[in-house]
């Protein structure tokens, strides 16, 4: 058996979009020989080596049914009640299928729920045929997970008219024509027609195996082949690839981005916008037509081996559907993802008259390159080392003070919180880990001394998870900096990656990877991060929703728990300047115009968040949409900010890409408040402590004399 290495983070897949008109059933999938093997041999590690092993039994085979079964379908707006009632008569034989590596059950599932999409598209695709009557008084429920299923297909009717009335209505008060409206939204529900055509018995087996892993606890999971490849990607910033971001628009697999120093940008034959039609592997190998396929599919024939050449069909951005095509050949290098490394900008802070500097080094993830450490490469790619080097630049730059924003940072290697940690502690522990049986270990840095002994300050919110827990845990159990921000995620548990290929001795990938749950991690202090979080020194406004984002909002979520203090000391006393720190802010947050709308835009997502509905009247709506704008436009006239760009009812790949792009860029840009204010804070600690410091220097001094 082989196990790769220990981590701790959360990761995402998004489904790719894809538009094609197609009629007939959709395809019926069966499950392959080797994914009942597969799903077996998961079993065995789940049931006996995760932290918390649970019987493969009637109990969890209920578990996984539900959260298969709400994996496809969160709203309930797809199964009828007698599809469900189906369903559940074999609620209890989930385990059995397992144990006999037979998976008919959940592929039978997934058979009905891709007829039911197809049922419920071609339904919304006629029903736009007709008109709507805005003037009728009639909401429609926005969140539907714990609303009964549609007893009949007149119910289900009646879900999708208002549904679709209410995407129509969205886009009616945006500006559009019925004509567009009706374009717009053909196609939409036509893509999503076309997805359900498209899907394979991987996807299938993937859903099941993450209802089946997460029934477990929220943190065990399972990748399959593309999956394990996407995550090893993740962890390394870097692949084999032609270096461009690709994404799916009408059916063509199109150039988003090109990454600088990648084959793509070198070549100068490439441009945001142009279109893959099909690929072709080696000089003279045929090329295949892509048009129509998965973008995943695209990606993996464009990846490959180091110095290989793929050929690139193009047709060009600026062409039309019968334009000239081009043959582009590109030679495959190593791409590094220099955008999901650390980052480091200086912001400027005004104290007084003069002007303070903070260093930001912006952690987007702790990444580690594990191949290559294993290798012995002394220069391989990690977190910690980029950190570090920054930290060096900064020293040269003479800030104030650094900033660690780990906003939405969801974890990854556990040596790397840890390696982080020492950079601004030094040696000492860092964590201490308990494994199922109860030992703890303490996990320690061996740095003999900080590479920044300034002023730190670290800046989470409720999407910093796991290892930057551990981090900013650390810093604010050692007294070394103040946390700022929000409440983090409350993930406290550690996984490791288990090769299911390597356990079976296959040749060749077949079995995917476990990422299992072995142990939970605690503070210095001898708390946990488990459910409850890191909790700021102090804290700022935030757009998360904690009843349905964090551990907390899991229904089977480890508990809180607490053991004994580890040996450490701490590394400075920044608990002493905290109700300082916290009358400046407050005082600073009061007067701030930017800083009081950013809470209040706040509070209205709040409020709009905990809408259960929705009118369907068109004269309420511009009602609300009245007050809304009236509001934007008193923030303008008073100099207080930008009117921000009006809800188009647009998805992402219903803009055209150069709109899309530019809505993308005009957030990034976006004047950033939180990390504004979080950079002032770190500014009055660096002038607190500089005045604590002094006084402390004239005071040996006169004990000298």
């Amino acid at each position: 058996m082989r196990i790769y290495h220990v981590f701790l983070g959360m990761f995402l897949a998004v489904a790719p979009s894809a538009y094609a008109l197609e009629t007939g059933s959709p395809p019926v999938l069966a499950p392959l020989k080797t994914q009942g093997e597969a799903a077996q041999l998961s079993s065995q590690f789940l049931t006996r080596y995760g932290y918390k092993p649970v019987a493969l039994d009637d109990a969890l085979s209920a578990k996984i049914m539900d959260r298969f079964i709400k994996s496809l379908d969160p709203d309930r707006v797809l199964f009828l009640k007698s599809d469900i009632d189906t369903f559940m008569a074999d609620k209890s034989k989930i385990d059995d299928a397992i144990k006999r590596e037979n998976l008919q059950i959940p592929f039978s599932i997934f058979n009905t729920y891709e007829q039911r999409v197809v049922d419920r598209m071609t339904y919304a695709r006629d029903l736009l045929k007709q008109g709507f009557d805005f003037t009728v008084q009639e909401d429609y429920t926005l969140s539907r997970d714990d609303q009964p299923w549609p007893q009949s297909e007149a119910d289900s009717n009646e879900l999708w008219r208002k549904r679709i009335k209410a995407d129509w209505l969205r886009l009616k008060l945006s500006g559009k024509t019925d004509a567009a409206i009706r374009d717009t939204l053909d196609k939409r529900y036509a893509n999503a027609l076309d997805r359900a055509y498209k899907y394979k018995s991987e996807d299938v087996f993937q859903s099941f195996m993450d209802a089946y892993t997460t029934s477990i606890d929220p943190h065990t999971d399972y990748f399959g082949a593309r999956a394990a490849a996407d995550f090893d990607i993740s962890m390394k910033l870097s692949l084999v690839g032609i270096g461009a971001v690709l994404q799916e628009r009408d059916d063509y697999t199109t150039i988003r981005e090109l990454v600088p120093g990648g084959p793509a940008q070198l070549s100068g034959k490439l441009a945001v916008g142009d279109r893959i039609t099909g690929v072709g592997q080696g000089v003279d190998g045929a090329i295949k037509e892509v048009v129509g396929t998965r973008l995943d599919e695209v990606v993996q024939m464009i990846r490959g081996e180091k110095d290989s050449v793929v050929r690139l069909d193009i047709l060009p951005a600026d062409a039309g559907a019968e334009g000239s095509h081009t043959i582009v050949s590109l030679v495959r290098d190593k791409i590094s993802l220099e955008k999901q490394a650390a980052q480091k900008t200086i912001l400027p802070v005004k104290d007084g008259e003069a002007a303070r500097k903070i260093g930001v080094i912006t952690l987007p993830a702790f990444y580690e390159d594990f191949d290559a450490r294993r290798k012995g490469d002394k220069d391989y790619r990690s977190a910690s080392r980029d950190v570090a080097k920054l930290l060096a630049e900064l020293k040269q730059e003479k800030v104030d003070g650094v900033l660690i924003d780990l906003r939405n940072n969801g974890g990854g290697s556990l040596s790397e919180a840890i390696d982080l940690t020492g950079l601004f502690v030094g040696k000492g522990p860092v964590v201490q880990q308990r494994d199922a049986d109860g030992k703890v270990q303490v996990q320690s840095d061996d740095l003999p001394v900080p590479a920044w002994t300034g002023p730190v300050g670290v800046l989470i919110n409720r999407g910093s998870a796991s290892a930057s827990e551990i981090f900013a845990a650390a810093i604010q159990d050692y007294g070394r900096g103040v946390i700022i921000g929000e409440p983090s995620f409350g993930k406290g548990t550690v996984q490791t990656v288990v090769n299911l290929d390597d356990v079976a001795h296959n040749s060749k990938p077949a079995f995917g990877e476990l990422k299992l749950t072995i142990a939970q991690f605690f503070r210095v202090n001898g708390g946990t991060t488990q459910l409850r979080g890191v909790t700021p020194d102090i804290t700022l406004p935030g757009f998360s929703d904690p009843k349905t984002f964090g551990e907390a909002s899991y229904d089977n979520a480890l508990p809180w728990r607490q053991i004994k203090p580890a040996n450490y000391k701490a590394a400075g006393d920044v608990k002493a300047l905290l109700p300082e720190l916290q009358s400046r802010h407050n005082a600073r947050a009061e007067n701030d115009p930017e800083f009081q709308r950013f809470v209040e835009d706040v509070a209205e997502l709040k409020s709009q968040r905990d809408k259960t509905s929705i009118s369907l009247n068109e004269a309420e709506r511009r009602k609300e949409l009245t007050a809304r704008e009236n509001r934007m436009k008193a923030r303008k006239q008073a100099g207080d900010g930008v009117d921000p760009a009006q809800d188009d009812g647009l998805q992402s790949n219903e803009r055209s890409l150069s709109a899309d792009i530019a809505l993308e860029n005009a957030r990034k840009n976006a004047k950033d408040v939180l990390l504004n204010e979080a950079g002032a804070i770190l500014a009055d600690q660096a002038d607190l402590q500089g005045a604590a410091n002094a006084l402390a220097q004239q005071s040996g001094n006169k004990q000298v004399k």
